[in-house]
């Protein structure tokens, strides 16, 4: 937990540090991102397109063998529709809006010491940033594809051995919940440490994937404790949006001025906490290499020591390859 009050805490005063820059450009070229964000839970509900991937997951999941009458049958189903249709709607400003928003800042902190950010600075390492989004666009899909197979085959289980009551069902139902959320957290973790990595190294791909998965190994915990805050600033910024654009919109059923002008000032908000989050991402990248290094010295002296105490008159240790 200090680490992680650390972390925030000079990720704050790195964005108070720099307000301008990073309420200016970086917010700005978030914002597309962030209207389309807010946008698409109320556009998605509404689209005629909703009801026929919802059947259609239907039929998927009781093809499988899915208990109808099982409570995570209704909520998979139902968020799995939202996330599918929120994705392909939002699709097109992450790729843009989101990755040019997020080169800004990764380039801004990498050479915080230079006055001025030139524009062609920071937009070459937008395609690294592309090439990893697009692999983690799948990294989610088979997190999503192996969270279900395993409830499937819990479900099934279940039934083969005749434990299909409906305690065992809701017992089993609340275990699904709890492994789909934690395979899916990691996933997203991973995944927005990899866009820092392409950032901050130039290179990206799975390869970068590859090295969040190293370097947040045994950093699980503190990743999560800074994930949660961010992810509940953006769900309060989502839930303020619906209730005071969406709501007054759904009664007055016509769009005023006032309504356009808070609907931007809330998104600008959330546009805001998109830069921050960034920060928070990189200050996290440069802890996790700072840990991974101490810990390879750890073993490097280690093994010394051992070759020291068995009288050899003369040491031979093995090269420790370093993530960059």
């Amino acid at each position: 937990m200090a680490k992680t009050y650390t972390i925030i805490r000079t990720s704050i005063f790195t964005f108070l540090q720099n307000f301008q820059h990073f309420t200016s450009t970086p917010s700005l070229l978030a914002f597309p991102f962030a209207v389309s964000t807010l946008l698409s839970q109320s556009l998605i509900s509404s689209s005629n397109i909703f009801p026929l991937i919802h059947a259609r997951l239907t039929s998927l999941f009781l093809a499988s063998g899915f208990p109808p009458s099982s409570e995570l049958f209704a909520i998979l189903n139902l968020k799995l529709t939202q996330t599918i249709l929120g994705f392909l709607f939002v699709l097109p400003f992450t790729l843009s809006s989101l990755l040019i928003s997020k080169a800004s800042i990764i380039r801004a902190l990498h050479n915080k010491q230079e006055k001025n950010h030139k524009f062609s600075s920071w937009i070459a390492i937008f395609n690294p940033l592309l090439v990893t989004q697009l692999c983690n666009s799948l990294v989610i899909l088979s997190a999503n594809a192996t969270s279900f197979c395993i409830i499937v085959i819990s479900f099934n289980v279940l039934d083969v051995l005749g434990l299909s009551s409906p305690k065992s069902i809701l017992l089993l139902s609340a275990i699904g919940v709890v492994i789909y959320s934690i395979i899916l957290a990691n996933a997203y973790i991973i995944c927005n440490l990899s866009l820092i990595i392409s950032g901050t190294e130039k290179h990206g791909g799975f390869i970068s994937i590859l090295k969040a998965c190293v370097l947040i190994r045994g950093r699980n915990g503190t990743a999560l404790s800074l994930a949660v805050p961010i992810n509940l600033a953006f769900a309060a910024i989502e839930a303020l949006f619906q209730y005071r654009v969406v709501r007054a919109y759904n009664r007055a059923m016509a769009i005023d001025s006032s309504m356009v002008l808070e609907g931007m000032f809330i998104a600008y908000l959330y546009a805001i906490l998109i830069v921050l989050d960034t920060i928070v991402g990189c200050l996290f990248l440069k802890s996790c290499k700072s840990d991974y290094q101490i810990d390879q010295d750890e073993i490097y002296s280690h093994q010394i020591e051992i070759q020291e105490r068995d009288g050899k008159s003369f040491a031979k240790v093995k090269a420790l390859e370093y993530l960059p």
